[in-house]
């Protein structure tokens, strides 16, 4: 069965972005769910699938988080009420959470990047995860160890095959 365009495995849940180079780049610690504080316009225009999480970053601020530098493109049929297209946006978490990300993002080489950008039962929801930086010998290791995966599957798969004919 072919994955629909925009679903994601889990039910209920509709990707509108996703930061793939974000689990390259850097070894991912923790993951967090939180919502957006976001105006109609920029709701719009993510029920058109349009977002850019690419540059984005988390900020903790006087106790409250606030997403930096995700881009959500203007609505089109939008008028005087439009949003910025980069303008930063406050997370919804609980006051625990972000004393603990907060505590952890302070060391050194720690960051809180977004991952992934979703809708979930009509409410948008990002995915936020504290990351620490990859070295380069560490990125290739990641892609060595993926491609020795994906060989040994085709190996695998070939000789399921051969053992059926």
């Amino acid at each position: 069965m072919a994955k629909e365009k925009g679903k994601d495995k889990t039910p209920g849940r509709k990707l509108i972005a996703q930061h793939k180079k974000a689990r390259h780049d850097y070894h991912i610690l923790d993951t967090y769910e939180c919502g957006l504080v976001l105006t109609g316009t920029e709701v719009k225009s993510l029920r058109q699938g349009r977002a850019s999480l690419v540059d984005g970053f988390v900020q903790i601020d006087g106790h409250e988080a606030w997403l930096h530098n995700v881009h959500i493109p203007e609505y089109a049929q939008g008028t005087w009420t439009n949003h910025s297209a980069r303008r930063k946006r406050k997370l919804l978490m609980h006051r625990i959470e972000i004393d603990k990300l907060d505590a952890k993002s302070q060391e050194s080489g720690h960051t809180i990047v977004p991952l992934a950008l979703y809708f979930k039962e009509g409410r948008v929801k990002v995915e936020i995860a504290l990351a620490k930086g990859k070295k380069e010998f560490d990125k290739r290791q990641t892609l060595r160890e993926q491609q020795d995966r994906r060989e040994t599957d085709r190996a695998i798969s070939a000789a399921r095959r051969r053992q059926r004919a």
